[in-house]
């Protein structure tokens, strides 16, 4: 009995010098097919040959590939470059030695691709952007077919997904928007630039019906802008990054009047982003989502410490870049090393108009010893060959504030307090050179020396009033993870929404695209 969904081959009886001179016509068709993939190549030498796909016994994996590839683009993968139907006809016409073979490693390389998108995602990030440094693993490919060909076909295909409850509840949230949007999606926009409690009228009623389809409200029939609307716009906010005052203003409108395909858009590319990141993250870490503009300290799946951060600015040299590091120590009291871009960019040019300017800054010799400024003239360099490099010593106005969070990288990428706190007050703050500053930077060092000290507070307070630069190492390095997603869903299955801040979205979303990924919409 063949097993569900299996695609039978008609395969013609023959006697057995025929059926001998068959099996070495399709080794030799499977031989020719693999010739231009050495992954391939070698998986099928070291089989003698023996198909995967299109012998007597393989039903149940032409079944599970199958089935496989024509579920793809509820993954969000391109489900017209493995084109199932496409080969599953193939297979049904595949009658001589010649054709099975063709069709074997067509099979192979389709389950391979699908594999490889389903891992580890259908693009390179740094072809996108060379702010996506992330480490996306990929994975041998004779592996990869060796392993299938050893398994239960159905259930390692299965496996290739990300296995992580995020992924899974994007999927669900991108299903619930292609029915939405195969409903019209959520009505009418608000024709209005604000809205306030209090107001009546045909803009308060469309403000409504948005709200009531997009699961802020309940239906009701009230035009104006009522204790029940104002709790929806709430919510509203809370989930796209908002200051929730209740009151619909421009930037709430905006967010508002995002269309059902914006929004599934977003999904789409956060989908993509989890299969670059498809390894399980660890119990205990850090997580910084630079669109959301905080930073949490993660245990066991849950937020033990949160707070607001200031990232990047959205300047071609200034873009916090995402990775994963190790956060090792912190530094209390520390110096600010200017770095050299600063130095040459924006002090230099400052200095030789006048050469006490920066004065909090000093002027640090190759020696490493402070220089003095009347011994320097500015005007002879330029930033190629400016030999001296700047640093401001410990102080409550140190750029880096009063203790630094360290996980060294390459990037030159850490955390640190800022003398300059009315950024946290704003909704979007994408305003630093690229390092990340920490609005409650004491209390993320208390929960920090939490697991090595009996009174972290304390023990930071006095290492504080020292005034003196201090190491702290942890104990227990933290994994940090820089990511980026404008999308994601809570596990109280709450969708949230934030703005593309930096564009990368729209340019991962447009690589998507032309690889093949599109919106679709499906009946309810």
């Amino acid at each position: 009995m063949m097993a569900a969904g299996a695609v039978s081959l008609v395969l013609p009886s023959l006697g057995a010098g025929r059926a001998d001179a068959a099996v070495t016509a399709l080794k030799q068709s499977i031989a020719e097919a693999a010739a231009k993939d050495k992954a391939l190549s070698a998986f099928y030498r070291e089989r003698n040959y023996k198909p995967v796909f299109v012998g007597k016994g393989d039903g149940r994996r032409r079944g599970a590939l199958l089935k496989a590839l024509a579920a793809a683009g509820d993954h969000g993968l391109p489900s017209k470059t493995y084109d199932a139907e496409g080969l599953k006809a193939a297979m049904k016409a595949a009658k001589t030695p010649g054709d099975r073979g063709r069709v074997e490693v067509e099979a192979a390389t389709r389950m391979l691709d699908f594999a490889d998108h389903m891992r580890s995602g259908v693009l390179v990030p740094r072809s996108i952007d060379s702010s996506l440094v992330m480490d996306v693993p990929r994975y041998d490919r004779a592996s990869t077919i060796d392993a299938f060909a050893r398994s239960n076909p159905a259930a390692f295909l299965k496996k290739m997904a990300p296995r992580k409850a995020e992924y899974v509840r994007l999927q669900k949230e991108k299903l619930r928007l292609e029915k939405l949007l195969g409903k019209g999606g959520w009505g009418d926009k608000v024709q209005a630039k604000s809205l306030k409690p209090g107001q009546s009228g045909a803009v308060v009623v469309q403000l409504r019906n948005r709200l009531i389809r997009m699961r802020y409200m309940r239906k009701s029939a009230t035009q104006t802008y009522d204790n029940n609307i104002q709790s929806a716009v709430q919510k509203f906010q809370i989930n796209h990054g908002l200051s929730p005052d209740g009151v619909a203003g421009g930037s709430t409108i905006a967010q508002i009047n995002q269309g059902v395909q914006d929004r599934l858009q977003q999904v789409l590319v956060a989908m993509e982003r989890q299969r670059w990141n498809s390894r399980p993250l660890e119990k205990n870490h850090i997580w910084v989502n630079i669109p959301d503009f905080h930073v949490d300290i993660m245990k066991n799946g849950k937020s033990t410490f949160r707070s607001r951060v200031v990232v990047g600015k959205n300047t071609s040299d200034r873009r916090t870049p995402e990775f994963s590091d190790t956060m090792e120590f912190m530094i209390i009291n520390p110096s600010w090393y200017v770095p050299r871009s600063i130095v040459t960019k924006e002090y230099l040019p400052l200095l030789k108009r006048n050469s006490g300017a920066a004065g909090q800054l000093q002027i640090i010799g190759r020696n490493g010893k402070p220089v003095s400024r009347g011994s320097i003239n500015f005007a002879q360099y330029n930033a190629k060959n400016f030999p001296y490099s700047m640093k401001q010593p410990p102080s409550k106005g140190n750029a880096l504030g009063l203790v630094k969070f360290m996980f060294p990288n390459k990037h030159n990428i850490y955390l640190h307090d800022t003398p300059s706190k009315s950024l946290f007050g704003r909704e979007s703050r994408a305003f630093s050179h690229g390092c990340i500053r920490v609005h409650k930077p004491f209390d993320f060092a208390y929960a920090l020396l939490a697991n090595q000290e009996k009174n972290p507070e304390s023990f930071f307070q006095t290492a504080l009033q020292t005034r003196r630069e201090r190491r702290v190492d942890l104990r227990e390095p933290l994994p940090v993870h820089i990511a980026y997603y404008t999308a994601w869903v809570d596990a109280k299955g709450q969708a949230h929404y934030r703005n593309d801040v930096y564009n990368r979205d729209a340019r991962i979303f447009t690589a998507l695209n032309r690889a093949g990924v599109s919106l679709r919409s499906v009946a309810s």
